[in-house]
């Protein structure tokens, strides 16, 4: 939510900077992310000027060359192409040096070859409105040119950006916000903007409202306005409207906006004439039923969303958005202006089935109370009287009437400490809950505390009373102390006994490890989302794979919990891809969510991924050219890994429908699968506008299991024999399967074996064969080994290769 500093200032005025506000806020429970600056600046060269003079521009038709008086002694020739500019005009006018609300700053300038020392200005350019076509035409009411710009528009003002919790739905309007400045501050706040109501109860002669689901509508207001004038708003309210993110439209229409924005209760007006029947009829869809809603889209709706609908059929959604058939317009002289009061889960389900999330949503999911909706009718009621000049109808159609009385809870002294750990004066206490309209008596052990009707659903139990307090005066008054364990660490310590702290869990050092290693390969942690959508599964060729139907989800989106890792990683990828950035190495550390046939809770295995695009390393002055990222580049960062957590790997043939075939292989750790490593087929990658190679690698960290034990050995002093063989085996043996023979023959003498060439020739080893050339390491660690022993071991390892492989040694 945006709440312009002017406009909060209305109704609680600390003389604090923005900033200081938007600090004591944050310290007191409302979050603040942000302080803007709407509007211009540099507020000196923004000021009244009366136009002296115009004349035509010489050399262009449209153009006007005014003399204005901007009260400094010598008039300043402006050139202006607003067609209603007039001699004797008081305008508003930005002298050169104004920095203007797009950041721009202007200076002296020729148009057309004249001269011009500013700007006479219109309502886009000030950002206190959308008109560009005309310039300001100021009331000339004691003005004078000269006159700082400020005092006469709301030219410049502070926003707080705020990030209102789904328990505070009453801050979500500029006076629940001003109540939080006034209980965390201490300064004054003036009554609310509803403290004065034109309209009386009663019945309304000539429009009737008939709720046919209560359950959903706990509470339908609605009046009715004669004489109606459709007309702009005046620039105060367009000013404010558009530093909150509102868009002015028309008085009506702006009335509803702003009444929501001041009380946080939305409002929609209908064309009273375009009413069928002038009766209102609150009721659940029918199946298929559609509606085209001011948006200009048609929706399809079903009966867990609420209509409401004249004689000629549904003319709104309750709650989301209203219908086109009677939306208020330019011939619009009758208003029927409604506030309801709606079942906050059941509108929440309906924007979310429908995909259409509103101001008014967003609102009404939080679950407003019944109350709220006569306090914004007040407000409306008093800005049609005045800015539209409309005459409201006796009566007050009233269905549902306000919520039950909240209920007293008793706030304990001893229970107020004993909670927080420090002492709060019961007057303190008092005058805290009072300044956050709480009712209060005095108790024998504490207060008596009647919730205000805004708060009935967060303030339900004592706690809650004991938090409102806690926020507002405690928390920046609780001791630091250590946790209970660490007092007990330290008691020990001090009678000398040893320290035993909390450590962690095998798991945990396993989890810690992977992600230790894999940034130590140089790859940057990803957090993503637990949330996918049905499009994931699909994009990634896996069919109908089962997956995790989330009952309420916020968008269809993040309908199901993930299977893999790889979603993510592609979408953060192709994220950075659009932005320039091609060289990527990510992983991702965390759970994946997988359906168990009968059971309603999923697994939950730790999974650990990867992924490589782009160069390997940068390119330089003697490799401008680097190798792209491709299977091997994922094996080796796969092996940095495994290598870390000391535990016996391989990788042997296999496929994924998302990998590329004949670039793919399942990971094995002691002799069981726990993953995938390979190419993300070209037709997965092309889903996320990939058009270079993407290799990944994902797999069970829970499955990999313990680490070995660190062996460790001396360093030996006798020098180690070092040979290359040439081994000529089938085309379809593996190059591990080559390693284990070659190892396991050549024992115990044999200690590392590597392959470093790959060779085919169908002339010269023949057909179907390959050359694998071998680099052998022999050593002992208590001797130099001598030519007849490294002899005997080679002899081994070419029987081995010829018997178990099929194979030979090269010449």
């Amino acid at each position: 939510m945006r709440a312009p500093l002017e406009w909060l200032e209305e109704y609680c005025a600390p003389d604090l900077p923005a900033a200081k506000v938007a600090e004591r806020l944050a310290m007191t429970g409302t979050e603040v992310e942000r302080v803007e600056r709407y509007g211009v600046t540099a507020l000196d060269r923004f000021v009244v000027g009366r136009v002296l003079e115009t004349r035509g521009h010489p050399g262009a038709d449209r153009l006007s060359v005014c003399t204005v008086d901007v009260g400094d002694g010598s008039p300043s020739q402006i050139v202006c192409g607003a067609p209603n500019v007039r001699q004797g005009q008081l305008v508003a006018v930005a002298k050169p040096g104004a920095v203007m609300a797009d950041g721009t700053t202007l200076g002296k300038a020729k148009l057309r070859g004249v001269e011009s020392e500013g700007m006479i200005l219109a309502e886009d350019e000030l950002a206190i409105g959308p008109d560009h076509d005309e310039v300001i035409v100021l009331e000339d009411d004691g003005r004078r040119p000269g006159q700082p710009l400020g005092e006469v528009l709301p030219i410049s003002t502070d926003v707080l950006v705020l990030e209102i919790t789904p328990n505070r739905p009453d801050c979500l309007g500029i006076y629940g916000v001003a109540r939080e400045v006034h209980a965390s501050t201490g300064v004054p706040l003036r009554p609310p903007p509803w403290a004065q109501d034109p309209g009386a109860p009663g019945e309304v002669e000539g429009a009737a409202v008939e709720v046919l689901c209560p359950e959903l509508c706990p509470r339908f207001t609605a009046r009715v306005f004669e004489e109606v004038k459709i007309g702009p708003s005046p620039p105060w309210l367009k000013s404010r409207l558009m530093a909150a993110g509102q868009r002015p439209i028309s008085n009506v229409v702006d009335i509803t906006n702003y009444v929501m924005l001041e009380t946080g209760q939305p409002l929609h007006a209908y064309d009273l004439d375009r009413v069928a029947g002038r009766k209102l009829t609150i009721r659940r869809a029918r199946e298929r039923e559609q509606l085209q809603t001011l948006d200009g889209q048609l929706r399809t709706l079903d009966p867990d969303m609420v209509v409401i609908e004249d004689e000629e059929g549904p003319t709104g959604i309750a709650g989301v958005m209203g219908g086109a058939r009677s939306e208020v317009g330019a011939d619009t002289t009758r208003v029927l202006m409604e506030v309801a009061n709606w079942n906050g889960a059941n509108i929440h389900r309906t924007s979310l089935k429908l995909g259409l999330r509103t101001e008014a949503s967003t609102r009404f999911e939080k679950q407003l109370q019944p109350e709220q909706a006569l306090e914004a009718q007040a407000v409306a009621a008093r800005l049609m009287i005045e800015l539209c000049g409309a005459r409201l109808e006796a009566g007050t159609i009233d269905v549902g009437g306000p919520g039950p009385e909240p209920p007293t809870i008793r706030l304990r002294d001893a229970r107020v400490s004993g909670l927080l750990g420090v002492p709060i004066e019961r007057p303190r206490s008092k005058e805290i809950l009072e300044a956050l309209e709480f009712g209060v008596k005095e108790a024998p052990d504490g207060l008596d505390v009647k919730p205000p009707a805004f708060r009935r659903a967060d303030i339900r139990r004592e706690a809650d009373v004991i938090e409102e307090v806690a926020r507002l005066e405690a928390l920046d008054k609780l001791p630091a102390t250590l946790p209970a364990t660490h007092r007990a660490a330290e008691a020990a310590l001090a009678r000398g006994a040893g320290l035993a702290g909390a450590q962690l869990t095998a798991e945990q050092r396993l989890r810690r490890a992977g992600a230790d290693a894999l940034a130590a390969e140089g790859l940057y942690e990803i957090v993503g989302w637990s949330f996918v959508g049905p499009g994931v599964a699909e994009r990634l060729r896996l069919g109908d794979q089962p997956a995790v139907e989330l009952e309420n989800p916020l968008s269809i989106e993040q309908s199901r919990l993930r299977t893999t890792l790889l979603g993510s990683l592609l979408d953060t990828a192709a994220w950075n891809q659009s932005r320039g950035i091609t060289a990527l190495r990510l992983f991702e550390a965390g759970a994946v969510y997988l359906p168990r046939e009968g059971q309603r809770l999923p697994d939950e295995p730790y999974h650990v991924a990867a992924l490589l695009t782009g160069p390997v390393r940068r390119e330089t002055w003697r490799d401008p050219d680097p190798r792209a990222a491709d299977f091997f580049a994922a094996k080796g960062v796969l092996q940095g890994l495994l290598d870390k957590l000391r535990v016996p790997w391989s990788v042997v043939p296999g496929a994924d429908p998302f990998l590329h075939p004949g670039r793919a292989a399942r990971i094995r750790v002691r002799d069981v699968e726990v993953g995938w490593i390979g190419e993300i087929h070209p037709a997965v990658a092309a889903e996320w506008d990939f058009d270079e190679t993407v290799a990944a690698f994902e797999l069970d960290l829970d499955a990999v299991g313990e680490p070995t034990t660190a062996m460790y050995e001396d360093v030996t002093s006798f020098p180690a024999v070092r040979e290359d063989l040439a081994v000529v085996v089938p085309d379809g043996v593996a190059s591990r399967e080559v390693l284990e023979v070659v190892l396991q023959a050549g024992a115990p003498l044999l200690r590392q074996a590597e392959v470093f060439d790959v060779y085919r020739d169908p002339e010269r080893i023949g057909p179907g064969k390959v050359s694998l050339a071998l680099r052998l390491t022999y050593r002992d660690p208590d001797r130099t080994l001598t030519d007849a022993e490294v002899a005997e071991r080679r002899q081994a390892i070419v029987q081995a290769v010829e018997q178990q492989l099929d194979g030979s040694i090269r010449a």
